[in-house]
């Protein structure tokens, strides 16, 4: 008898399995594939310390229809100190803008995670692929905090 319900048991949980895993269910738009792709980041250190994290993600490989006139860059910022007090350049150039958006914004849906502690920047460079000689060279986006903190985030470029 007690063999009779334990394989009754048995039987019971493994009928219960569902075909389908978790994985099967779990699909991406294009959008968020493309997003997933070009979502970087990077610790801003400064020696030994961290001082916080730098995250960009490049609008031009998620939107590749309309953003097609300046490099565009998505960025999410957590300082520890001197929230306001950065700086950031695009292969050596300064941004033409830079717009600070607020925590809920037409680019949130894109980042897995909105944090009340950062700042969130909407920065735009000149086409930067129009000027340069060596159309293959990476986009390097670079961001100074202080003194002596950076962080620094490579993005290859396709050609053309």
């Amino acid at each position: 008898m007690k063999i009779f319900f334990t394989s009754l048991v048995i039987v019971l949980f493994l009928s219960a399995c569902a075909d389908k895993t978790a994985f099967s269910r779990f699909e991406m738009s294009e959008e968020q594939e493309l997003t997933a792709s070009s979502l970087q980041s990077s610790k801003i250190v400064s020696g030994e310390r961290v001082d916080g994290i730098f995250s960009a993600i490049y609008l031009n490989e998620v939107y590749p229809d309309t953003m097609y006139e300046h490099e565009s860059f998505y960025i999410s910022l957590y300082l520890k100190q001197d929230k306001e007090n950065f700086k950031i350049w695009l292969n050596g150039h300064l941004p033409l803008i830079i717009e600070k958006l607020p925590h809920a914004n037409q680019f949130s849906h894109l980042a897995s995670v909105e944090s009340e502690w950062s700042s969130y920047y909407l920065v735009t460079f000149q086409k930067y692929a129009q000027k340069s000689k060596d159309f293959n060279e990476p986009l390097t986006l670079v961001l100074e905090s202080g003194p002596s903190s950076s962080a620094v985030l490579v993005y290859p470029v396709e050609q053309q």
